[in-house]
């Protein structure tokens, strides 16, 4: 505790080189350990080296009681520099006082909080760099965890550094961040003894090898031990050590005056710091007034501290030890002298009224269920389902007790937490549920992962369940076949199963363009159901609803409309950006970057499948950040990049082939074929493609099976090998007479092409010219033209749709296409200038969506509001940008890319 810090060479060199280049940039390190490691005494050191530097620190603890107040350890850590939410976009500034109940508004958005907390922190650092301390990161609030691990990915370019502590065998948001880790061992044996030495000295050499022995390098049992493991062996017989330390600290509380045990228990179970709050509690219960003096003891002891205002425990397993030693007669009447004092504050209030509870209570479940709705409007989703949970426990009524459980679980089910659902619907289950609540409750049972990991019939009974719902709850019966639509989707239900979906939609009175029911049909039967869907999607509008315009592209893209499928992502985008809702806005960038990597529209897709990816991570959404790696290996093979596709692909595969997600799958091999093709390895091309057709492959998907036909015919005759293919591609014409969808009809129109004969291989080509008008199957059947043309002698003819084909390939950045019709016009007699590189060539995919939006127009703090950065890395990004593209001013940038596409995030 007070002892110097021995054997942490290492560590703190590592802590003192991030401060000493904090002013060049900043990061986050998580310093993870067993109880007693050390964990704390290197934060309070780096905290007492960066405040000699000048560096302002900001602190805060979690502690397990907050952990049901939303957002507790972030206002503790921001609290000094609130005063400066006036400076931030109103949006941000909005969010953050209603996150901290500052006003009665809604938080829109956890990641709205998190980046007006990145934007306080960066309004902190012009004045000096900032440290953010976060001790025992394991008991943070979630919500305040989240927030902090997002704000911890972004400081790279930040004087600002994140160190948090955090106890081995605990889960979260930090746990599974991906942060750079620091893990201190056990000391030494020489470092073991000096600081036994330098503890206590004096000790006989019994007690002091039985310390050296039992303490085995743990620096704080190193410490507290020799107190208590003195000649009478208070502590006898093998226990772990975290049990050892716990009875060291309370045989240290036994000895104390009784107000001081009284005061220390109100410590332990207070949510707050306050010791004005623990001293009132502890005279309510001790029935006779208590001072700040009778803490003294435990001061003198060694097992708190305080300033006068506040106190803390000098190690976390003294506040579980003090709660483990008292009784639950006595924690019960703690809890209920701290609710009596906390009058102002009604969340704390009930919370510690329902501790102080032995049974059922109406009255304090109804505050609870209050709470939870407070909660939620605030962003904790987490603290509302654990409030209604406690509430659903106090409840008498069998009824109302299962409605409670069916609303925890529907926010558990938000959250994505699996193990909550299935706890308390198991409890709900054992209520007397009415139909309509058991509808919800196959609903959030049945709709995890995106229908992934769940039972295959699962799409089966939820339309079932839909068609029952259908007439009285509509909306609920949408919500069951968007579940159920989704399992369709990514796994392969069967026939029967596809088709009760289909019909249980039938039943829902909603009208038949509805973007809701239209998602719907798209995902379940996209071949049946197309031109239902196209007719529908193309009645819409491209107005600024964010949830429609997604539904919308999702339908368009299922079916192959990937031009519409575009624009209605690019509408939703900014909407879901200005709310913060980062979950869905992943999911829109994704879609959006695999429909333009689809028109091969690469200055949009490549921006947008990176920032899918990071932000999926941020939101822990595993298969959207599979979706965005599939959409980035083939990017990857667009661009002639086969290492990448490869890795890229393999990654998505590690996450998807697990639940069979036959999209990604099929995506991957779609991406690994046109890898193939551009590379010129035509059989593997085709051994890739061929895997999406076929009904055993775990890559058989059948949608993509519509949009890589052309693919497939073009690898097979450059291969020699056509008549391998021509089986698949009248399966596949028979597939076109069903459904109008753009992608299949185009890529039949080339493989019709490319299999023809001599005599009628032209009218094909001149068909395809006509029918086609996107730019990259236009240029690919030019490209085939051309060779085709040059094959029969007709040079000149050959030359005009090769340099077309040429042109059009370098303007988009298709880097193997250009180079074939190079080549192509070489064996004509033709030279063709090389290609020069662009900014597609030079940026990293952020780098490149910051030129661009800077091109635009927008500000530094405009760019970092919409991608969720602060101005400062934006600032940062575009020093490197401009050397990268030869240009000196923000006015050179527009020049220096090319024209931006229309879907322009």
């Amino acid at each position: 505790m007070s002892a110097p810090l021995v054997g942490r060479e290492s560590e703190l060199r590592v802590l003192g080189g991030l401060l000493g280049r904090i002013h060049d940039g900043g990061g986050a390190v998580l310093v993870r350990g067993e109880v007693g490691i050390g964990k704390s005494a290197l934060l309070q050191e780096a905290a007492r080296v960066a405040r000699a530097a000048r560096v302002r620190v900001l602190t805060t603890t979690g502690v397990p009681s907050e952990a049901q107040i939303p957002f507790a350890g972030l206002y503790q850590l921001l609290r000094p520099i609130l005063g400066q939410a006036d400076r931030l976009p109103t949006p941000q500034r909005g969010a953050v006082l209603a996150a901290f109940g500052r006003t009665d508004t809604a938080v829109p958005d956890l990641y709205l909080v998190a980046l007006a907390t990145l934007g306080l922190i960066g309004e902190a650092t012009t004045r000096e760099p900032v440290l953010l301390v976060v001790e025992d990161a394991h008991w943070l609030d979630p919500a305040s965890a989240d927030v902090l691990v997002f704000v911890a990915r972004r400081l790279e370019f930040e004087p600002v550094i994140l160190l948090a502590a955090m106890r081995d065998g605990f889960g979260g948001p930090f746990a599974d961040s991906g942060l750079p880790a620091l893990a201190p061992g056990r000391l030494g044996p020489e470092d073991a003894e000096t600081l036994v030495d330098a503890h206590a000295p004096g000790l006989r050499d019994e007690v002091r090898k039985r310390v050296l022995t039992e303490a085995a390098g743990n620096p704080l049992a190193l410490v507290e031990l020799p107190a208590v493991l003195d000649a009478d062996d208070q502590l006898t017989g093998p226990l772990p050590l975290t049990d050892r330390l716990e009875q060291a600290f309370a045989a240290r509380v036994e000895g104390l005056p009784v107000p001081a045990r009284a005061l220390l228990l109100a410590v332990a179970l207070n949510d707050s710091d306050s010791l004005a709050e623990a001293v009132a509690a502890a005279t309510l219960v001790a029935g006779a007034p208590c001072t700040v003096d009778d803490l003294l003891p435990a001061i003198g002891a060694r097992l708190v501290g305080t300033d006068g205002e506040r106190v803390r425990f000098l190690h976390p397993l003294m506040r579980s030890a003090i709660h483990r030693r008292s009784t639950i007669g006595q924690r019960h009447r703690t809890h209920a002298a701290l609710a009596d004092g906390l009058a102002h504050d009604a969340d704390r209030r009930v919370w510690h009224r329902a501790a102080s509870l032995a049974g059922p209570d109406d009255g304090i479940a109804a505050d609870l269920d209050e709470a939870a709705v407070r909660a939620q409007r605030r962003g904790g989703i987490a603290a509302g389902a654990v409030a209604l949970e406690r509430a659903a426990r106090l409840t008498r009524d069998p009824a109302l007790r299962g409605e409670r459980l069916l609303r925890a679980a529907e926010l558990a089910f938000e959250l994505g937490q699996r193990d909550a659902v299935v706890r308390v619907l198991a409890e709900a289950d054992r209520m007397d549920l009415s139909e309509r609540q058991r509808w919800r409750t196959a609903w959030i049972r049945d709709s995890f992962d995106d229908g992934v990991l769940g039972r295959a019939q699962a799409a089966w009974s939820l339309a079932q369940v839909a068609e029952r719902a259908a007439a009285e709850a509509p909306a609920l019966a949408l919500n069951l076949l968007y579940g159920a639509a989704l399992r369709c989707w990514w796994t392969e239900p069967g026939v029967e199963a596809r088709a009760s979906v289909v019909a249980a939609a039938g039943q829902v009175p909603v009208d038949k363009n509805d973007p809701r029911l239209l998602v719907v049909l798209a995902y379940t039967a996209p071949v049946e159901c197309g031109e239902v869907v196209l007719d529908g999607v193309r009645h819409q509008p491209l107005d600024d609803d964010p949830r429609a315009g997604r539904m919308l592209g999702n339908a368009a893209m299922a079916v192959g409309a990937f031009d519409l499928a575009a624009g209605f992502f690019a509408g939703c985008l900014s909407e879901l950006r200005t709310q913060g809702r980062l979950s869905l806005l992943a999911r829109a960038l994704a879609l959006q970057a695999w429909s333009c990597a689809q028109l091969a529209e690469l200055s949009v897709a490549v921006p947008a499948a990176d920032e899918a990816y990071r932000l999926a991570h941020d939101t822990s959404q595993p298969l959207v950040a599979a979706t965005a790696r599939v959409t980035q290996a083939l990017l990857a093979a667009l661009r002639g990049d086969e290492d990448g596709t490869e890795t890229f692909a393999a990654e998505a595969e590690r996450t998807s082939l697990p639940g069979a997600a036959h999209a990604v799958l099929a995506a991957a091999q779609l991406a690994r074929g046109l890898a193939a093709l551009g590379a010129g390895r035509d059989a593997d091309a085709r051994a890739h493609l061929a895997r999406i057709y076929d009904p055993a492959d775990p890559a058989y998907h059948g949608a993509t099976r519509c949009w890589a036909v052309g693919d497939l015919a073009e690898a097979a005759v450059r291969s020699g090998q056509p008549g391998a293919v021509r089986g698949l591609v009248a399966e596949m014409t028979a597939v076109g007479r069903r459904t109008p969808s753009p992608a299949l009809h185009s890529g039949l129109r080339h493989a019709r092409a490319v299999l023809a004969g001599d005599d009628a291989a032209e009218a094909m080509y001149e068909e395809a010219l006509r029918q086609v008008t996107l730019p990259f199957p236009r240029a690919r059947a030019q490209l085939r033209y051309g060779e085709w043309l040059r094959r029969q002698r007709r040079v000149a003819e050959a030359r005009v749709h090769l340099r077309s084909a040429r042109e059009t390939f370098d303007a988009l950045g298709t880097i193997p296409w250009g180079e074939r019709a190079r080549a192509e016009l070489r064996a004509s007699g033709e030279t063709s200038r090389r290609r020069m590189p662009d900014a597609r060539d030079q940026l990293t995919p952020q780098e490149l969506q910051i030129a661009q939006l800077a091109a635009s127009g927008l500000t530094n703090r405009e760019i970092g509001q919409r991608l969720y950065l602060s101005h400062r890395t934006v600032s940062s990004h575009l020093h490197r940008i401009f050397p990268k593209l030869g240009v000196t001013s923000r006015s050179a940038l527009h020049a220096a890319l090319r024209p931006e596409d229309r879907h322009l995030t």
